[in-house]
């Protein structure tokens, strides 16, 4: 799907608001989490209702009447606005492209999104939609309807039904006490009265009746007895060689939860920290390992694995000299050998690093290494 040319942004800007353009005169965040309207029109946009197949636009330094709102279109604004694809609050993570334009003499922003491969696409718990040029909360039909679409369109492993197995797999008491609340927002959940398996498949968790690879990692009653692999092997080896005794040795199965909180703090009691004292008196403590920065590669490990066609762990061997962190699977997607560690960023289990973000570990998406 192609974005739109310069020439094309200005005949979309002078058509007046639509299903397609919405003319912002300013970039305003709200403080009320959930209620930013830029993000409402990136959330809309991306679930492009009509099916049309195009990128929506925001405007940004363009008055309601189409005028020139004179707004300072710098390197700040741009960089704010391109947060947007990544900062974890719409999900799935939306496909937008940000630049500044002159349309008739104005210097303008334009934010366009592309339409989502797999929507419904939410953003505070809601599913938000363009309706002619306003947007609205989607309707249980128009979920419905988003929600046959995305089911059209080839989906990653772990949004792939799990045909042999049944609704009960899941820890349906887990789901309804400790996931939906947090993915969904709280008042869309109390007057919510459709079954709890429509909930599941609007939030990609069933597909055909059964539910997908990444509920039952994540919503499981028995992970590893669907997906073997599923696991983390943590090693604490007292040498610089694989083949040196080992100190510790942990096999952390479960949810990911499980496994996730369960590392971190394999990690935290593993890290040793020295005392230092200054010329003051005061104490400085410093560890070998910055328990943070330990976390983050581990749980992106974890996240990021490939969890088809392999029963491999995800393995963390801590030597006396390095700690190593091994995962199934390359570099995915638009990730190469060239930009490892910078912003680029792809991933190959969506639906896994959305749990994850719900459950509280992935705070941020976009930033990683």
């Amino acid at each position: 799907m192609d974005f739109y040319t310069d020439d094309e942004l200005a005949a979309l800007l002078q058509s007046g608001e639509s299903q397609a353009v919405e003319r912002k005169s300013q970039a305003v965040k709200s403080k009320r989490r959930g209620d930013d309207p830029l993000r409402k029109n990136v959330c809309a946009f991306a679930n492009d209702l009509p099916g049309t197949g195009r990128p929506g636009v925001i405007f940004i330094g363009v008055e309601d009447d189409g005028s020139c709102a004179g707004l300072e279109i710098d390197d700040a604004l741009l960089a704010r606005l391109a947060q947007i694809r990544s900062d974890g609050y719409i999900q799935p993570l939306p496909s937008i492209v940000v630049g500044k334009t002159t349309i008739a003499g104005c210097e303008v922003a334009a934010v366009q999104v592309a339409p989502a491969l797999r929507p419904p696409v939410r953003y505070g718990g809601r599913v938000w939609v363009r309706v002619g040029p306003t947007v609205q909360q989607a309707s249980a039909e128009e979920e419905r309807r988003l929600d046959e679409r995305r089911q059209a369109e080839d989906r990653p492993f772990d949004m792939r039904p799990a045909r042999e197995a049944a609704l009960d797999e899941l820890d349906m008491e887990y789901v309804q006490a400790q996931y939906l609340p947090r993915a969904v927002a709280e008042d869309v959940l109390e007057r919510n009265e459709r079954p709890l398996n429509h909930q599941l498949r609007s939030l990609r968790l069933v597909v055909d009746g059964a539910p997908t690879w990444g509920a039952l990692l994540g919503l499981g009653k028995d992970p590893q007895g669907w997906l073997p692999g599923a696991y983390v092997q943590f090693l604490r080896i007292d040498g610089r060689e694989v083949t040196d005794p080992i100190r510790d040795e942990k096999r952390l199965t479960g949810r990911l939860d499980d496994v996730l909180r369960r590392l971190d703090e394999m990690l935290g009691l593993n890290v040793s920290v020295r005392t230092e004292v200054a010329a003051a008196a005061q104490e400085a403590r410093r560890p070998d390992y910055p328990v943070a920065a330990l976390r983050e590669l581990a749980r992106n490990a974890v996240m990021h694995r490939s969890y088809e066609g392999t029963n491999a762990p995800v393995r963390v061997y801590w030597y006396a000299d390095r700690i190593e962190i091994h995962n199934p699977g390359g570099l995915y997607g638009q990730v190469t050998k060239e930009n490892f560690g910078t912003s680029e960023t792809d991933y190959r289990n969506p639906l896994v690093a959305e749990i994850m973000y719900h459950l509280g570990f992935a705070q941020k998406f976009g930033e990683g290494v």
